[in-house]
C-alpha cells in the first residue's frame, strides 16, 4: 500500500465503489475488505474521493512539518497555484502572513517553478528533435506511463515537476532551507518521498486548513499578488499550454485531462497514431483544481477556474532560469504486473462465477471490473473474490430458494397486498388441482381460496399458524399457516396436506365406534345371561356388571 494512503478497515463496507472508479484496478479484495496494491496504484486519489464511508485516508504529514519547524533551519513553503481556488478571496501575501504565524520562514508560489518548467518545454521543442513530448508535471500521469505504458516513456519529458523545480531553486537561494509543498494532490506526497533531497514534506490543503484552525489562524481576505504570472494557469486544464508560446514548427499542442482520457491518448501513441505533438496530460478532470482534496472538499470547477484565471497575469514571473541539466529528471519502467493466468485458469474462474457460455457473461460492471473475463483474471491473481459477482450471488440465492420452494412437500402461495397471486409452487397446485402456475399468477386469490384468513392476517399483522381447515371445493384437509412480511409487503401461505391423516383419523374413529357398539351388544347379551345365572345363583351379578362395564369403557376410550 502506498505510504500516503491508508485504509480504515472498520469503515470498508464491501461496496466495490473504489474498484469501480479505480482506472487501473489497483485494489485487491480480501475478507470483504479493500486493499490498495501499492506497486500498481498511480495515486490518482479517485478511491479517496468516491469512498462513501471515508475508509480511505491520506496520511497526515503535519507532525513531520512540525519537526522541520523545530529544527532551527528556515522552512519555506512552495504553495500550489490552486490555493486561490481553495482559499476564497485570499492572495499570496495573505497566505504568507498566515503561514508565518505557524512558524514558516517564507511562502512562495509553486508557479515560479512552473515558469522554469514551461521555459524548458519551449527550449526542448525548439532545439531538440523530438517527435512527441508529454508533460511531466503530473506525478500520477508519470506513474501511469512508468507502470502501464513503458513504450511511451521515451516521450515523457525528462524535466522536473514545478514542485521539484521550485523547491530546488529555494534550496539553491536560501542556505540550509527545508522545503514544504502544499497543494490539492495525493501523488505529490509520493513524489516528495521518492525523489529525496528536493522536497522535505508535503501537505494537502485539508491538512493546512485543519492546522490553521487548531491554531486559530485564518488567512485575510486579500487577493494581493507579488507580481503577475501566467504560470498561475498551470493547475487548470490546458494551463501549461496557456503559458507556452506554442510556436514550435510542425507541432500540435493538445491538453488531455482525466486518467481515462490519458489512457486513451497513450494507446493512440503506442499504436502509432500520433506524431509531432506536445501533450499536456493531467490525471484529474479539470487538472489540479480538480485534485482529490479539492474534489472531495471544495469542488466547484467553473468558479475555481475563473478564480485562477482572474488571479493569473499576462506576463511571466521574472526568474533566473536554471540550466537544462539542473532541471533534468529521469523516469524508468516500474514493474508491477502479476503473472497473466492461463486460458484454462481463466475459464475455471468463469465457471466458478456461473459463466459457462458467452451469453452468461453479462459484463454488468457491478463488481467494479469492466468485464467478467477481466474479473476472472483478477480472481486468478488473488485480487478479487467470486462473491463480488452480484448477478452470480443473486442467481445462486434464487436458485437455492427455488430448489427449496419446488421440492418442499408443503404448498406455498405468495400474495401481494391486493391479494393477487405472485408465486405458487407445485405442491400447492397439486392440492388445488391447478394445471400450471400461469393459470393463477396475477389473479385474485379468491378464484382459488377463501381470502378471509389472508385479509385477517393483513389487517391485524398477526400470523395464523397450524390452522386445520377443510377445502370443500378440492375435498382436501390442510393445516395452514399465513404470515405477513412487512419488508416485502407480501403474504405467504403455507399449506400442509393432511387429507390422508384426516382419513386415517376418521377410519380409526369409525373402528372405535364399531368396537364400542359391538361391546355394547356383548355387554347387553352378557348382562341378560348374567341376570339369568344370577337369578339361579343369586350372588355375583353386581360384580360381573361392574367388570363388564369397565371392559366397555376401556374399549370406548380406544
Amino acid at each position: 500500500m502506498p505510504n500516503c494512503l491508508t485504509l480504515k478497515k472498520s469503515n470498508c463496507k464491501n461496496c466495490y465503489k473504489c474498484i469501480r472508479h479505480c482506472p487501473v484496478k489497483a485494489i485487491r479484495f480480501s475478507g470483504n475488505q479493500a486493499h490498495i496494491i501499492g506497486n500498481e496504484c498511480i495515486l490518482c486519489g479517485h478511491c479517496f474521493v468516491v469512498c462513501p464511508q471515508n475508509a480511505k485516508e491520506i496520511v497526515d504529514g503535519t507532525e513531520k512539518v512540525r519537526v522541520l519547524l523545530q529544527s532551527g533551519d528556515p522552512v519555506v513553503v512552495s504553495l500550489a497555484p490552486s490555493f486561490v481556488a481553495n482559499y476564497d478571496g485570499t492572495g499570496i501575501g495573505a497566505m504568507r502572513k498566515a503561514l508565518k504565524k505557524l512558524g514558516f520562514y517564507d511562502v512562495e508560489e509553486t508557479a515560479i517553478g512552473a515558469t522554469f518548467v514551461k521555459n524548458e518545454y519551449e527550449r526542448m521543442l525548439a532545439e531538440e528533435d523530438r517527435d512527441i513530448v508529454i508533460s511531466s508535471c503530473c506525478h500520477s500521469v508519470n506513474l501511469l506511463i512508468q507502470k502501464y505504458f513503458p513504450a511511451s516513456l521515451k516521450y515523457l519529458a525528462d524535466v522536473m515537476s514545478p514542485m521539484q523545480a521550485h523547491c530546488s531553486d529555494i534550496k539553491k537561494r536560501i542556505p540550509n532551507a527545508k522545503t514544504v509543498f502544499i497543494g490539492p494532490c495525493v501523488a505529490k506526497k509520493d513524489e516528495g518521498e521518492y525523489y529525496e533531497g528536493i522536497v522535505d514534506a508535503v501537505l494537502t490543503f485539508e491538512e493546512l486548513t485543519n492546522w490553521m484552525k487548531a491554531e486559530h489562524i485564518e488567512p485575510e481576505r486579500e487577493t494581493d499578488a507579488d507580481e503577475e504570472s501566467r504560470a498561475r494557469f498551470f493547475p487548470t486544464t490546458g494551463g501549461v499550454l496557456k503559458t507556452m508560446a506554442q510556436n514550435a514548427v510542425g507541432y500540435t499542442y493538445v491538453a488531455v485531462d482525466g486518467v481515462e482520457n490519458c489512457i486513451s491518448a497513450l494507446k493512440d501513441i503506442e499504436n502509432g497514431n500520433v506524431h509531432k505533438c506536445f501533450i499536456e496530460m493531467s490525471a484529474c478532470a479539470g487538472s489540479c483544481i480538480g485534485g482529490p482534496v479539492m474534489e472531495k472538499y471544495h469542488r466547484s470547477p467553473i468558479k475555481d477556474y475563473m478564480t485562477v484565471a482572474t488571479y493569473a497575469g499576462e506576463r511571466d514571473f521574472s526568474v533566473a532560469q536554471p540550466s537544462s541539466p539542473e532541471l533534468r529528471k529521469n523516469f524508468s519502467f516500474i514493474e508491477h504486473k502479476l503473472a497473466t493466468p492461463s486460458e484454462a485458469e481463466i475459464m475455471s474462474a468463469l465457471r466458478q462465477m456461473g459463466k459457462f457460455k458467452a451469453s452468461d457473461e453479462l459484463n454488468c460492471g457491478s463488481c467494479g471490473y469492466n468485464s467478467c473475463r477481466e474479473k476472472a483474471i483478477a480472481i486468478c491473481q488473488g485480487k478479487a473474490e467470486i462473491s463480488m459477482c452480484l448477478p452470480f450471488l443473486k442467481d445462486k440465492a434464487e436458485s437455492f430458494s427455488d430448489t427449496i420452494v419446488k421440492n418442499t412437500p408443503n404448498g406455498l402461495i405468495v400474495l401481494n397486498t391486493n391479494l393477487e397471486v405472485q408465486q405458487i409452487n407445485a405442491a400447492a397446485r397439486k392440492i388445488m388441482n391447478i394445471r400450471a402456475e400461469s393459470d393463477v399468477l396475477g389473479e385474485s386469490v379468491v378464484r382459488i381460496l377463501d381470502p378471509a384468513v389472508f385479509l385477517q392476517v393483513k389487517n391485524s399483522g398477526r400470523s395464523v399458524r397450524d390452522q386445520r381447515i377443510y377445502l370443500a371445493e378440492y375435498k382436501r384437509y390442510v393445516e395452514q399457516t399465513v404470515v405477513y412480511d412487512e419488508d416485502s409487503r407480501l403474504l405467504v401461505g403455507i399449506m400442509r396436506d393432511v387429507t390422508d391423516e384426516e382419513a386415517a383419523r376418521e377410519k380409526k374413529e369409525s373402528i372405535s365406534r364399531q368396537t364400542v357398539e359391538v361391546a355394547d351388544k356383548v355387554v347387553e347379551k352378557q348382562m341378560r345371561i348374567v341376570q339369568e345365572i344370577a337369578s339361579l345363583l343369586g350372588e355375583t351379578a353386581a360384580e360381573t356388571k361392574i367388570a363388564l362395564t369397565k371392559l366397555k369403557e376401556s374399549i370406548g376410550d380406544e
